[in-house]
């Protein structure tokens, strides 16, 4: 009785929430849930392994990793060779350049499928989670983590030099063809 009960409440709520559309609150306690679960994981590694937590983080650490992070997400969210691991929760939409596409979260089936379409497919929402894995892995495993932290970086400034060396390209192209 008392499960009937709970459900009578969170079906009141959903619709106080969201009277309108259907939202997937079940599934984003799930996410928080795991999420708070990987977190205090890796709070328990971090003493049983007695690694020392540094007091503060080195400034080149924070660049490193949030250039890191930036990366990642957008890599795992959004690059097109990713996409099988987004496919169970997200439907393919349209390219979007430079190796990107564009996604929609997959409506049909549980809210927990719904909220991860959500968060596989968003960089902002996945960056918090990956920070927090670099960031556990700047405590668990330094020389490691910078290493590939390094990586991502590169390929991150690659990409915004990429970016630039297209726009300057395009700028030379048009010039060109103004003096014709």
């Amino acid at each position: 009785m008392a499960g009937t009960g709970l459900k009578q409440k969170v079906a009141r709520l959903r619709q106080a929430y969201a009277p309108n559309e259907q939202r997937p609150l079940e599934g984003y306690l799930k996410a928080m849930g795991t999420y708070a679960t990987v977190t205090a994981s890796l709070v328990g590694l971090v003493r049983a392994t007695g690694r020392p937590v540094p007091e503060r983080p080195t400034t080149q650490d924070v660049v490193l990793l949030a250039v890191a992070t930036h990366k990642l997400s957008r890599l795992l969210s959004k690059d097109a060779i990713t996409s099988p691991l987004r496919a169970p929760f997200t439907r393919y939409d349209h390219p979007i350049g430079s190796g990107e596409v564009m996604e929609q979260v997959r409506d049909q089936g549980s809210p927990t499928r719904h909220a991860l379409g959500e968060l596989v497919s968003c960089p902002f929402c996945l960056a918090v989670w990956v920070a927090t894995g670099l960031t556990g892995g700047l405590v668990l495993a330094p020389r490691l983590t910078r290493l590939v932290a390094t990586a991502l970086t590169a390929v991150a400034a690659s990409d915004f030099l990429q970016m630039g060396y297209a726009v300057a390209q395009q700028a030379a192209e048009g010039g060109h063809d103004e003096k014709k």
